[in-house]
């Protein structure tokens, strides 16, 4: 066989001992064989670098083994981790996935919505920066299915969100297990559901003595809080849970400013765990991680089962967020 020259499934069948049509079942994991048949052809086609021609496996199932990405966030903040697990989800499925950025522009995000539906992808995941507002594109009624990951969706689809409230409530019980009895939380505006969210289970925990200021998402506003917290005739916070990353370094470096060291007198938590901003802080930020590549996974999960024609049940399902303990609130080390 020439160098660089394509391996073709008959290679694959003679080498193998079979014909060409059981390497052809063997391969797409269909038909009735031994074991060891199946696992013979799959080593032989491995150790040969065989490729099946997406072409002919496309008209051979009906699908193109791919997937559309749709997403507003620009900056990636979000919709980076999502993607990289929905393609860890499926390139081992053999699903490409194709990502395209629409802004909050409707008519670019017909243009993308359209070119996915000509190139007659498998599926199509929503994905945005907010989960309480949705991309300026309508996607009912569309001939291919369409899952939700952390955006808006309509009722009868599937959606996938991170568990803010689950994820506050491990935070604000890791400050109280700490031993930090006036913890105040500084968080977004309280227009977004997830800080209406991350609030109330603050509240779960502390109750009455839990005091909450809402603000912008911004290190600015970190700042802002601190100055009016000390600068108030009345007892100081020993323990802060921001509502996400920026702020909390907003925090601790007002906190440092006035001579304030953290963890020893003040403890604080923020939330996303965007790991450049959290290992950059001084010190190190523990925060809660909303595992967006895990949500990512999932939804690769249920586009693949939508597109294999299964039945899924529609509504939010909630993932689990965690904690990420760092040097801000006890950790020993900044991982």
């Amino acid at each position: 066989m020439a160098v660089g020259e394509r391996i073709r499934l008959s290679d694959v069948a003679l080498r193998a001992g079979v014909s060409v049509a059981t390497a052809s079942k063997a391969l797409n994991g269909t038909g009735r064989m031994t074991p060891e048949t199946r696992q013979r052809v799959q080593r032989v086609a491995d150790e040969l670098g065989f490729r099946p021609n997406a072409m002919a496996r496309a008209l051979i199932s009906r699908r193109t083994f791919t997937v559309g990405l749709l997403t507003n966030d620009t900056y990636g903040r979000f919709t980076l981790p999502v993607m990289a697990g929905v393609s860890e989800a499926l390139v081992d499925e053999g699903v490409s996935v194709f990502l395209c950025s629409i802004e909050d522009d409707p008519a670019l995000g017909r243009v993308h919505l359209d070119a996915m539906l000509d190139k007659q992808v498998d599926g199509i995941i929503s994905t945005g920066k907010r989960i309480d507002k949705r991309l300026p594109v309508d996607l009912s009624g569309l001939p291919v299915p369409v899952v939700y990951a952390f955006t808006q969706a309509p009722d009868d689809a599937v959606t996938l969100v991170s568990d803010d409230a689950q994820g506050a409530r491990e935070a604000c019980q890791w400050l109280v297990g700490l031993g930090r009895t006036n913890i105040v939380h500084i968080t977004g505006p309280e227009t977004f559901v997830s800080a209406r969210d991350r609030a109330g289970a603050f509240r779960e925990v502390l109750g009455e003595r839990g005091r909450v200021l809402h603000g912008e998402w911004s290190e600015t506003w970190g700042h802002q809080a601190i100055a009016r917290l000390w600068d108030e005739k009345r007892a100081r916070p020993d323990g802060i849970f921001c509502g996400n990353d920026q702020i909390a370094r907003g925090v601790i470096d007002a906190l440092r400013e006035r001579g304030v060291q953290v963890p020893s007198d003040v403890s604080v938590v923020g939330f996303d765990n965007w790991e450049i901003l959290a290992a950059a802080t001084r010190p190190p930020l523990t925060s809660v991680d909303m595992n967006l590549k895990a949500l990512g996974r999932e939804a690769g999960r249920l586009i693949l089962a939508l597109s294999e024609g299964k039945q899924l049940e529609p509504g939010i399902r909630k993932l689990p967020c965690s904690l990420v303990v760092r040097q801000s609130c006890g950790g020993l080390t900044a991982d």
